[in-house]
């Protein structure tokens, strides 16, 4: 489902609404809800207006797991690690207890950090499937997801949970949850917004179909419900345009 709003500031919003749905309706009915959260700089808009006083007190932030997409593989106390930003933007702000907060451990080597990662999910769902609320993505100007970056190796895998991932473009490894993993999940949703990222969305959403140049188009679940969050700006080249 596609919400497209003029401003940025009113995309960020229209998000921050369905999060707090999203959020709640899983407490409601479960206790608890477990969410997955992505890095970079337009989620952090998003966080900075959840730890607003409007939205803050809409939620018991106590009954909620965080988990993350994927991560860079460098130092937590690096400015482009992902799970650092989000202790600054969202977590310190609301006093989330570390217990609540599922890091992706980076002192250990990649490969064993994404082994890891994968075991902390299946112990957190014990019997339960292995399914997440609420996963938040953004889109790369190249149409990659989470760290599923453009023709590597992480595109085709179809058993494993969370997976490293060396990125050639960046002379870096990342690790990553799986397309097959976050397609499990209750609810998706994409926050894209600005001019830069139209041809990516457009490549994503009405694209001719290729996995493995916009890696984005791997995410579509089959009994989860999926929404975008466009700008006016970031949505140009759509042909449909469903609000």
């Amino acid at each position: 489902m596609l919400h497209i709003n003029k401003t940025i500031d009113e995309t960020i919003k229209g998000l921050a609404d369905y999060f707090i749905q999203t959020v709640n309706t899983a407490i409601k009915e479960k206790g608890r809800c477990a969410i997955v959260l992505s890095g970079g700089n337009s989620p952090k808009k998003l966080y900075e207006l959840l730890v607003s006083f409007d939205y803050s007190r809409q939620i018991d932030w106590d009954k909620i797991h965080f988990f993350f997409g994927d991560e860079r593989y460098v130092p937590f106390t690096d400015p482009g690690n992902n799970g650092n930003m989000v202790k600054k933007a969202l977590f310190e702000p609301l006093m989330i207890r570390d217990a609540n907060i599922f890091y992706i451990n980076t002192v250990v080597p990649p490969d064993e950090s994404a082994k890891k990662y994968a075991q902390r999910i299946l112990s957190y769902f014990k019997n339960d499937p292995v399914r997440f609320d609420l996963v938040l993505l953004g889109l790369g100007d190249n149409a990659h997801t989470a760290s599923l970056f453009p023709h590597t190796p992480v595109l085709k895998e179809k058993k494993a949970l969370v997976s490293a991932v060396y990125i050639e473009e960046l002379s870096s490894y990342r690790i990553t949850m799986t397309a097959a993993l976050i397609n499990e999940a209750n609810a998706i949703a994409f926050l894209v917004y600005g001019e830069a990222k139209a041809m990516a969305v457009y490549n994503a959403l009405e694209g001719e179909k290729d996995f493995e140049t916009y890696p984005a188009q791997l995410i579509s679940p089959e009994e989860g419900v999926l929404h975008w969050f466009l700008d006016e700006d970031a949505a140009k080249n759509l042909k449909q345009k469903e609000v």
